[in-house]
């Protein structure tokens, strides 16, 4: 029987896609920036308008609505829900109930400490598994194809990224702890963001760095072609 098993070898020279840094940016944003407003940015934006303007209780019941809301509203439609909403949803359940519990709003800011330290060690243990969890959430930013998943040095790419993201999450957790200790509450919601983002933002900007070299010595994409030096005109 013939060998019907996927060719992992590049593509031909005139199929490459040209991809800049900056178009792997935007598709990036356009297929995970959705995603990540859905789970994170705007259930969390929410929570501290709902903090300043109204309660903590609010603030709570706030954030756990738009989560539900999100995940009841996919599942309805049929939709495909993303890992990241999953998660958002597992976390908000756990943090508001521990918190409502036992009547501390510490408990509600500490918990994520917690879990952030945890899912950074979610990525490293995914890598004696033998599949990084980057690898796993890699689709929900980039179509990553079943030939991408079999070349070794994608792998590679995922275990990297996998570290990476491991040590962003640990970094996250640490600012966090210190920002909690020393912060009045509203002020500490939105500096905890602020520099969560700033971690996240740099973190995304290495990925899309060292996946955009990656692609381009494995031949899956082209540097776009910047434009030929005009020859000079030489006096007659």
């Amino acid at each position: 029987m013939p060998d019907t098993r996927p060719s992992i070898q590049p593509l031909a020279d005139d199929r490459l896609q040209e991809l800049s840094k900056r178009s792997v940016l935007v598709t990036v944003i356009r297929r995970g920036g959705p995603k990540i407003l859905e789970a994170s940015v705007l259930p969390a934006l929410l929570f501290w308008v709902c903090l300043v303007f109204g309660s903590l209780g609010l603030a709570y019941a706030a954030a756990v609505a738009w989560l539900y809301g999100s995940l009841a509203q996919r599942l309805v439609r049929r939709q495909r829900v993303s890992q990241l909403l999953v998660l958002s949803v597992i976390g908000i359940t756990i943090r508001t109930t521990v918190a409502v519990a036992s009547g501390s709003s510490f408990m509600y800011f500490a918990q994520p400490i917690l879990g952030t330290v945890v899912t950074g060690g979610v990525f490293l243990a995914s890598l004696i598994g033998g599949r990084p969890l980057i690898a796993r959430l890699a689709d929900d930013f980039w179509p990553v194809t079943a030939e991408m998943h079999q070349n070794p040095r994608i792998a590679s790419l995922f275990r990297g990224l996998t570290i990476l993201w491991a040590g962003a999450h640990l970094a996250i957790a640490t600012i966090t702890l210190v920002l909690l200790l020393w912060l009045p509450l509203h002020t500490f919601v939105l500096a905890k963001q602020l520099s969560g983002w700033g971690i996240t933002c740099s973190a995304i900007a290495l990925t899309i760095g060292w996946s955009h070299r990656t692609a381009c010595r494995e031949g899956l994409v082209t540097k776009p072609r910047g434009r030929r030096p005009a020859t000079p005109v030489r006096p007659g």
